[in-house]
Protein backbone atom coordinates (compact mmCIF):
# COMPACT_ATOMS: atom_id res chain seq x y z
CA UNK A 1 0.00 0.00 0.00
CA UNK A 2 0.70 3.83 -0.05
CA UNK A 3 -0.13 5.57 2.69
CA UNK A 4 -0.15 9.23 3.47
CA UNK A 5 0.17 10.41 6.95
CA UNK A 6 -1.52 13.66 7.69
CA UNK A 7 0.29 15.03 10.07
CA UNK A 8 1.91 18.57 11.04
CA UNK A 9 5.47 16.60 12.48
CA UNK A 10 7.15 13.48 11.13
CA UNK A 11 8.84 13.71 14.77
CA UNK A 12 5.67 13.46 16.75
CA UNK A 13 6.03 10.16 18.83
CA UNK A 14 2.38 9.11 17.23
CA UNK A 15 3.32 9.70 13.74
CA UNK A 16 7.35 8.38 13.89
CA UNK A 17 5.55 5.15 15.58
CA UNK A 18 2.94 5.03 12.40
CA UNK A 19 6.04 5.34 10.13
CA UNK A 20 7.64 2.69 11.49
CA UNK A 21 5.04 0.19 11.18
CA UNK A 22 3.84 0.87 8.37
CA UNK A 23 7.21 0.45 6.78
CA UNK A 24 8.30 -3.00 8.68
CA UNK A 25 4.97 -4.01 7.39
CA UNK A 26 6.25 -3.66 3.78
CA UNK A 27 3.96 -0.19 3.09
CA UNK A 28 5.66 2.69 1.13
CA UNK A 29 4.46 6.01 3.64
CA UNK A 30 4.57 9.30 3.09
CA UNK A 31 3.54 12.20 6.07
CA UNK A 32 1.99 15.40 4.37
CA UNK A 33 1.46 18.38 6.57
CA UNK A 34 -2.25 19.07 5.69
CA UNK A 35 -1.48 23.38 6.11
CA UNK A 36 0.84 22.73 3.06
CA UNK A 37 -1.62 21.23 0.73
CA UNK A 38 -4.29 23.11 -1.21
CA UNK A 39 -7.26 21.68 -3.50
CA UNK A 40 -8.93 21.49 -6.90
CA UNK A 41 -12.36 21.16 -5.91
CA UNK A 42 -14.10 19.91 -9.05
CA UNK A 43 -16.47 17.40 -9.96
CA UNK A 44 -14.27 16.10 -12.85
CA UNK A 45 -11.35 15.41 -11.15
CA UNK A 46 -11.13 16.56 -7.23
CA UNK A 47 -7.39 16.66 -6.30
CA UNK A 48 -5.39 17.44 -3.25
CA UNK A 49 -2.10 19.05 -4.25
CA UNK A 50 0.93 19.62 -2.09
CA UNK A 51 3.60 22.20 -3.12
CA UNK A 52 4.55 21.59 -6.77
CA UNK A 53 2.93 18.08 -7.16
CA UNK A 54 -0.16 16.15 -7.47
CA UNK A 55 -1.39 13.75 -4.11
CA UNK A 56 -2.74 11.10 -6.78
CA UNK A 57 -1.42 8.13 -5.65
CA UNK A 58 -1.86 7.10 -2.39
CA UNK A 59 -4.30 4.03 -1.29
CA UNK A 60 -4.59 5.18 1.72
CA UNK A 61 -4.95 8.39 4.25
CA UNK A 62 -4.36 7.78 8.49
CA UNK A 63 -5.43 11.63 9.76
CA UNK A 64 -3.29 13.15 12.37
CA UNK A 65 -5.21 16.27 13.03
CA UNK A 66 -4.39 18.10 15.56
CA UNK A 67 -7.42 19.69 17.48
CA UNK A 68 -5.93 23.31 16.14
CA UNK A 69 -6.73 22.62 12.57
CA UNK A 70 -10.02 20.43 12.64
CA UNK A 71 -11.51 22.10 10.40
CA UNK A 72 -8.94 22.51 7.44
CA UNK A 73 -7.29 19.13 8.05
CA UNK A 74 -10.56 17.43 7.88
CA UNK A 75 -11.95 19.49 4.15
CA UNK A 76 -8.27 17.81 2.97
CA UNK A 77 -9.26 14.69 4.76
CA UNK A 78 -12.64 15.50 2.90
CA UNK A 79 -11.45 15.65 -0.51
CA UNK A 80 -8.90 12.98 -0.07
CA UNK A 81 -12.29 10.86 0.70
CA UNK A 82 -13.65 12.27 -2.55
CA UNK A 83 -10.86 11.24 -4.93
CA UNK A 84 -11.91 7.37 -3.44
CA UNK A 85 -8.78 7.02 -0.59
CA UNK A 86 -9.55 4.59 1.47
CA UNK A 87 -9.32 6.68 5.50
CA UNK A 88 -8.49 5.02 8.73
CA UNK A 89 -11.06 7.43 9.95
CA UNK A 90 -13.64 9.41 8.21
CA UNK A 91 -14.01 13.12 7.74
CA UNK A 92 -17.44 13.41 9.42
CA UNK A 93 -16.31 11.28 12.30
CA UNK A 94 -13.27 13.42 13.13
CA UNK A 95 -15.70 16.32 12.79
CA UNK A 96 -18.11 15.05 15.44
CA UNK A 97 -16.15 13.82 18.07
CA UNK A 98 -14.42 17.23 18.25
CA UNK A 99 -17.38 19.15 19.26
CA UNK A 100 -18.06 18.07 22.42
CA UNK A 101 -21.92 19.43 22.48
CA UNK A 102 -22.55 17.25 19.01
CA UNK A 103 -20.46 14.15 20.32
CA UNK A 104 -22.49 13.93 23.62
CA UNK A 105 -25.62 14.80 21.97
CA UNK A 106 -24.41 10.98 19.52
CA UNK A 107 -23.36 9.08 22.69
CA UNK A 108 -26.72 10.10 23.99
CA UNK A 109 -28.88 9.42 20.93
CA UNK A 110 -27.03 5.70 21.36
CA UNK A 111 -28.10 5.42 24.95
CA UNK A 112 -24.35 4.69 26.50
CA UNK A 113 -23.71 6.16 29.75
CA UNK A 114 -22.79 9.97 30.34
CA UNK A 115 -21.91 12.24 33.08
CA UNK A 116 -25.01 14.89 33.15
CA UNK A 117 -24.74 17.52 31.17
CA UNK A 118 -26.15 21.02 30.51
CA UNK A 119 -26.17 23.78 27.56
CA UNK A 120 -27.95 27.27 27.53
CA UNK A 121 -27.11 30.46 25.48
CA UNK A 122 -29.24 32.61 27.55
CA UNK A 123 -27.09 34.24 30.56
CA UNK A 124 -30.53 34.31 32.15
CA UNK A 125 -30.32 30.14 32.24
CA UNK A 126 -26.67 30.12 34.44
CA UNK A 127 -28.20 29.02 37.73
CA UNK A 128 -30.54 26.48 36.07
CA UNK A 129 -27.67 24.47 34.01
CA UNK A 130 -25.47 24.37 37.20
CA UNK A 131 -28.28 23.47 38.97
CA UNK A 132 -29.16 20.55 36.28
CA UNK A 133 -25.73 18.54 36.92
CA UNK A 134 -26.54 18.64 40.43
CA UNK A 135 -24.89 21.80 41.66
CA UNK A 136 -21.24 22.84 42.55
CA UNK A 137 -18.91 20.98 42.26
CA UNK A 138 -19.12 20.67 38.75
CA UNK A 139 -16.58 20.74 35.57
CA UNK A 140 -17.08 23.97 33.02
CA UNK A 141 -15.64 22.67 29.77
CA UNK A 142 -15.39 24.36 26.05
CA UNK A 143 -16.29 22.32 23.27
CA UNK A 144 -13.73 22.34 21.51
CA UNK A 145 -10.86 21.95 24.13
CA UNK A 146 -8.09 19.49 23.88
CA UNK A 147 -5.33 17.40 26.27
CA UNK A 148 -7.66 19.13 29.74
CA UNK A 149 -7.31 22.76 27.89
CA UNK A 150 -10.43 24.89 28.95
CA UNK A 151 -11.43 22.34 31.31
CA UNK A 152 -11.94 23.87 35.17
CA UNK A 153 -13.31 22.47 38.20
CA UNK A 154 -15.82 24.89 40.46
CA UNK A 155 -16.20 23.84 43.87
CA UNK A 156 -19.01 26.36 44.60
CA UNK A 157 -22.02 27.53 42.63
CA UNK A 158 -20.32 31.40 42.83
CA UNK A 159 -17.36 30.01 41.62
CA UNK A 160 -19.07 28.25 38.21
CA UNK A 161 -21.02 31.56 38.11
CA UNK A 162 -17.73 33.18 37.49
CA UNK A 163 -16.42 31.05 35.42
CA UNK A 164 -19.41 31.13 33.40
CA UNK A 165 -19.90 34.47 33.19
CA UNK A 166 -16.23 34.94 32.39
CA UNK A 167 -16.37 32.38 29.06
CA UNK A 168 -19.61 34.15 27.86
CA UNK A 169 -17.21 37.28 27.83
CA UNK A 170 -14.94 35.70 25.53
CA UNK A 171 -17.94 34.40 23.31
CA UNK A 172 -16.81 30.55 24.32
CA UNK A 173 -18.79 27.74 23.49
CA UNK A 174 -19.09 25.41 26.66
CA UNK A 175 -20.60 22.76 28.70
CA UNK A 176 -21.16 22.14 32.14
CA UNK A 177 -21.29 18.65 33.57
CA UNK A 178 -21.40 16.57 36.81
CA UNK A 179 -18.39 16.32 38.98
CA UNK A 180 -17.89 12.35 39.24
CA UNK A 181 -16.67 12.13 42.99
CA UNK A 182 -16.53 9.10 43.30
CA UNK A 183 -13.69 8.65 39.99
CA UNK A 184 -10.74 10.12 42.46
CA UNK A 185 -9.32 11.97 40.04
CA UNK A 186 -8.84 8.59 37.83
CA UNK A 187 -10.14 7.44 34.24
CA UNK A 188 -9.46 4.77 31.81
CA UNK A 189 -8.13 5.11 28.54
CA UNK A 190 -9.72 2.25 26.15
CA UNK A 191 -7.93 1.85 23.13
CA UNK A 192 -10.29 0.90 20.29
CA UNK A 193 -9.42 -0.55 16.87
CA UNK A 194 -12.28 -2.18 15.07
CA UNK A 195 -14.82 -3.89 16.88
CA UNK A 196 -12.58 -4.64 20.11
CA UNK A 197 -10.60 -2.71 22.76
CA UNK A 198 -6.94 -4.30 22.41
CA UNK A 199 -5.23 -1.95 25.01
CA UNK A 200 -6.18 0.07 28.16
CA UNK A 201 -4.58 2.25 31.04
CA UNK A 202 -5.47 4.05 34.18
CA UNK A 203 -4.57 7.62 34.12
CA UNK A 204 -4.20 9.66 37.43
CA UNK A 205 -4.10 12.93 37.98
CA UNK A 206 -1.34 14.72 39.79
CA UNK A 207 -1.73 15.96 43.24
CA UNK A 208 -3.59 18.75 43.49
CA UNK A 209 -5.18 18.17 39.36
CA UNK A 210 -8.81 16.54 39.19
CA UNK A 211 -7.15 16.44 35.46
CA UNK A 212 -6.00 13.07 34.77
CA UNK A 213 -4.51 13.72 30.81
CA UNK A 214 -0.77 12.73 30.52
CA UNK A 215 -0.29 16.30 29.02
CA UNK A 216 -1.09 17.57 32.42
CA UNK A 217 1.35 15.77 34.23
CA UNK A 218 -0.74 12.46 35.46
CA UNK A 219 0.67 9.10 35.35
CA UNK A 220 -0.75 6.27 33.54
CA UNK A 221 -0.33 1.87 34.39
CA UNK A 222 -1.99 -1.15 31.89
CA UNK A 223 -5.03 -1.93 33.36
CA UNK A 224 -8.02 -4.87 32.08
CA UNK A 225 -11.33 -3.61 32.21
CA UNK A 226 -14.55 -4.81 32.88
CA UNK A 227 -16.73 -6.74 29.50
CA UNK A 228 -18.53 -3.99 30.26
CA UNK A 229 -16.63 -0.95 30.19
CA UNK A 230 -15.04 -2.60 27.10
CA UNK A 231 -18.37 -3.22 25.18
CA UNK A 232 -19.36 0.60 26.16
CA UNK A 233 -16.21 2.14 24.68
CA UNK A 234 -16.38 0.23 21.42
CA UNK A 235 -20.19 0.71 21.02
CA UNK A 236 -18.74 4.68 21.39
CA UNK A 237 -16.87 4.63 19.00
CA UNK A 238 -18.84 3.01 16.55
CA UNK A 239 -21.55 5.89 17.16
CA UNK A 240 -19.24 8.28 16.05
CA UNK A 241 -18.47 6.34 12.98
CA UNK A 242 -14.50 6.06 14.41
CA UNK A 243 -12.61 2.81 13.49
CA UNK A 244 -9.83 4.09 15.54
CA UNK A 245 -10.96 5.82 18.90
CA UNK A 246 -8.85 6.71 22.24
CA UNK A 247 -12.69 6.39 24.79
CA UNK A 248 -12.12 7.84 27.54
CA UNK A 249 -14.45 6.01 30.44
CA UNK A 250 -14.95 7.04 34.47
CA UNK A 251 -15.84 4.61 36.85
CA UNK A 252 -19.18 6.24 38.83
CA UNK A 253 -21.63 5.12 41.55
CA UNK A 254 -23.97 4.23 38.45
CA UNK A 255 -21.60 2.31 36.09
CA UNK A 256 -18.89 3.45 33.22
CA UNK A 257 -19.72 6.51 32.10
CA UNK A 258 -18.43 7.74 28.53
CA UNK A 259 -16.14 10.96 29.44
CA UNK A 260 -14.79 12.09 25.78
CA UNK A 261 -13.83 10.29 22.81
CA UNK A 262 -10.61 10.99 21.12
CA UNK A 263 -10.88 10.48 16.89
CA UNK A 264 -6.67 11.06 16.76
CA UNK A 265 -5.97 9.27 20.09
CA UNK A 266 -2.01 9.77 20.90
CA UNK A 267 0.09 6.26 20.93
CA UNK A 268 3.17 7.23 23.69
CA UNK A 269 0.68 6.64 26.66
CA UNK A 270 -0.93 3.38 25.78
CA UNK A 271 2.24 1.94 23.74
CA UNK A 272 4.74 2.68 27.23
CA UNK A 273 2.18 1.79 29.83
CA UNK A 274 1.13 -1.37 28.13
CA UNK A 275 4.20 -2.44 26.06
CA UNK A 276 1.81 -3.33 22.97
CA UNK A 277 2.46 -2.44 19.86
CA UNK A 278 -0.43 -0.07 18.91
CA UNK A 279 0.85 1.13 16.31
CA UNK A 280 1.27 -2.09 14.42
CA UNK A 281 -2.46 -3.07 15.29
CA UNK A 282 -3.01 0.40 13.34
CA UNK A 283 -1.36 -0.63 10.33
CA UNK A 284 -2.91 -4.43 10.40
CA UNK A 285 -6.37 -2.86 10.62
CA UNK A 286 -5.87 -0.75 7.71
CA UNK A 287 -4.42 -3.79 5.60
CA UNK A 288 -7.49 -5.94 6.62
CA UNK A 289 -10.32 -3.47 5.93
CA UNK A 290 -8.91 -2.42 2.17
CA UNK A 291 -10.13 -4.60 -0.46
CA UNK A 292 -7.27 -5.96 -2.80
CA UNK A 293 -8.93 -4.18 -5.66
CA UNK A 294 -8.34 -0.44 -4.17
CA UNK A 295 -4.51 -0.59 -4.41
CA UNK A 296 -1.72 -2.64 -6.08
CA UNK A 297 0.97 -3.70 -3.94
Amino acid sequence: MKICILSRNPKIYSTHRLVKAAITRGHKVRVINPLRCYMNITSAKPMVHYRDESLDDFNVVIPRIGASITYYGSAILRQFEMMGVYSMNESTSITRSRDKLRCLQILSRSGIGLPTTSYAHSTKMTGKIIQMVGDAPCVIKLIEGTQGKGVILADTHKAAESVIDGFRQMKAHFLVQEFIKESNGQDIRAFVIGDKVVASMMRTAKAGEFRSNLHRGGTAKPIDISDEESAMAVKAAKSLGLNVAGVDLLRSSRGPLVLEVNSSPGLQGIETSTGLDIASMIIEYIEKNITRTDYAG
